[in-house]
């Protein structure tokens, strides 16, 4: 069944869609490239730790890099070939991360573990638990945090309820849509796994009403496996797991906590594609739907990369540029990372590379504040950011702390409503750091 909304985000901004480059660009499946660049270090918690050295033969879907903490993941050989290198390469948050680097020999032959899983329905909560972290799976709509963590909350912290997120409310990116329309079922199927690990029975898909195909698409599975698909108004950042809970059930996650607080767990589409395919064809997450897009961009496209292809040749697939470019983003324009090179890798958390225009891309001239309000208005946390801002200049990083600054989830509605053009997320990111150095 399809569901009304039951409470309006508040707060929130409606920037600009520009979906309409990719979102009826079907997903397309390039040939795997000729060399790729791992990194161990592709998901939130600690660094993975190598299992190969140079010179090694690896073959596609093996384990490359294991889990060095509980909160971790292991990484897998995204192609199969030789290994010609474990050594620091930039990522695209431009750090330098212990990475394997492998010849790619062209035959994609499978690692013996990835094969179709006999009696997969039979599978126990714990089991489906222990596929998962060991195929590496991660939340796949941009935190990357480690899937089997999520599935494992504390005794005190009973789950009911497991929600799918399909929103994609970030500008641009049209992966997650693509997904729901082409794998549909497998969404569905994903979720009741993931239902299963977690020991709940009460189960949603939320997206936006800007996708009405992939409502549709949806409904026939969902309403087999009793799963309710909940349509909500289009508004940015609705995919924020914290207002989806809000905006579902009414249940509002405390300063400082987790969905698990108010008995929740939040997953994008794209993770339970990823346990679907884990849990029934043995395949670790080695791959994932990147859209490649913006105005320079010659072909738009979603396409499915293996992990460690470079982002020079994933723009090369969508056709190259037709204009120079002016920035390059990981992400979304609202909450992604700006690039200063291409020669970095797809990883677990790339949803899309956005390529603006240079005159898309000048800097913002910052004039002083003129205490409209407009960013707390537009604030989903109901935040101050103007005063962020004002008491980031002054010094004063203790206020800061006092007005709530970590509880921002750095969406940038502020910086994208003020007039004024004020460093509104940088400021608030330089007192976040003061305010964790203090704690």
């Amino acid at each position: 069944m399809a569901l009304a909304l039951r409470k309006a985000l508040a707060g929130g901004i409606h920037p600009p869609e520009r979906k309409h480059l990719t979102a009826a660009q079907a997903i397309i499946r390039p040939p795997a490239p000729e060399s790729v660049v791992i990194p161990l270090w592709q998901h939130t918690g600690a660094p993975g730790e190598p299992l190969v050295a140079r010179g090694d033969h690896v073959k596609l879907g093996q384990k490359i890099g294991q889990a060095a903490a509980f909160v971790s993941a292991p990484v897998h050989a995204s192609v199969s070939g030789t290994v010609v290198a474990v050594e620091p390469r930039l990522d695209a948050l431009g750090r330098m991360v212990t990475a394997v680097v492998i010849e790619s020999d062209g035959l994609d032959t499978p690692a013996p573990e990835v094969v179709p899983r006999s009696q997969p329905d039979s599978l126990s909560a714990d089991e489906i638990r222990n596929i998962v972290h060991q195929a590496g799976i991660v939340g796949l709509g941009g935190a990357a945090f480690p899937t089997r963590v999520k599935l494992a909350p504390p005794a005190d912290k009973p789950i009911d309820t497991y929600i799918l997120n399909g929103c994609e409310c970030e500008p641009y990116l049209t992966g997650d849509h693509r997904v729901m329309l082409e794998r549909g079922a497998d969404c569905i199927l994903g979720l009741g796994l993931l239902m299963k690990a977690a020991g709940v029975t009460r189960g949603y898909l939320a997206v936006e009403n800007n996708k009405p195909d992939a409502v549709e698409a949806l409904l026939p599975a969902a309403r087999e496996a009793g799963i309710a698909v909940a349509v909500l108004p289009t508004r940015y950042p609705q995919g924020s797991e914290k207002h989806l809970i809000k905006s579902l059930l009414g249940r509002e996650v405390p300063s400082g906590g987790l969905p698990m607080d108010v008995g929740v767990l939040v997953s994008n589409v794209g993770t339970a594609v990823a346990v679907a395919d884990a849990v029934y064809h043995g395949l670790p997450l080695l791959q994932r739907v990147v859209t490649v897009t913006g105005r320079p961009v010659r072909q738009p496209a979603n396409l499915l990369l293996r992990l460690g292809t470079s982002f020079a040749a994933a723009i090369a697939l969508a056709g190259g540029l037709g204009e120079p470019a002016g920035r390059v983003v990981m992400g979304g324009p609202m909450t992604g990372t700006a690039q200063f090179s291409l020669d970095v890798p797809v990883v677990k958390g790339t949803s899309g590379i956005l390529v603006l225009g240079r005159d898309e891309s000048l800097a913002p001239v910052s004039t002083p504040c003129i205490r409209c309000g407009r960013c707390a208005e537009s604030c989903p946390m109901r935040l101050l950011p103007l005063y962020f801002d004002a008491y980031v200049q002054a010094g004063n990083y203790s206020r800061t702390g006092e007005l709530g600054v970590l509880d921002c989830i750095e969406c940038g509605s502020c910086a994208w409503g003020c007039p004024a053009r004020r460093p509104l997320v940088h400021s608030i990111r330089v007192a976040k750091g003061e305010a964790r150095k203090r704690s």
